[in-house]
């Protein structure tokens, strides 16, 4: 499996952007994919999860201006960031893991988002 997250760049507070995460060799639909972030000098954190299936979606505490979709057709998993604050400056990083694993074996190369204030 490969991925690859893209859709980061230079934003203004309050602004919104999609990151895209497109998927080759295995399609999303046999893996659970989620999008992490990690700051500068903190610790990766989880954003959200969405099924195999698509159907359930799972989003870390705290997370409310941040929707994970998928789209089947296109094999790609978004994530929609409205709102955007400078706490929200990171790097974006799109994963995946097989549905009876807890770690992620999959890892997309990150895209950076930059919220200036």
């Amino acid at each position: 499996v490969q991925l690859q997250a893209s859709g980061g760049g230079l934003v203004q507070a309050g602004d919104s952007l999609r990151l895209s995460c497109a998927a080759s060799g295995r399609t999303f639909t046999s893996y659970v994919t989620a999008w992490f972030r990690q700051a500068p000098g903190k610790e990766r954190e989880l954003i959200a999860t969405i099924s195999k299936g698509g159907g359930s979606k799972h989003y870390a505490d705290g997370v409310t201006r941040f929707t994970i979709s998928r789209d089947s057709a296109k094999n790609t998993v978004y994530l929609q960031m409205n709102s955007l604050k400078p706490v929200d400056t990171a790097a974006y990083y799109c994963a995946g893991r097989e549905a009876a694993s807890t770690s992620h074996a999959y890892w997309g190369q990150g895209t950076l988002v930059t919220v200036s204030s």
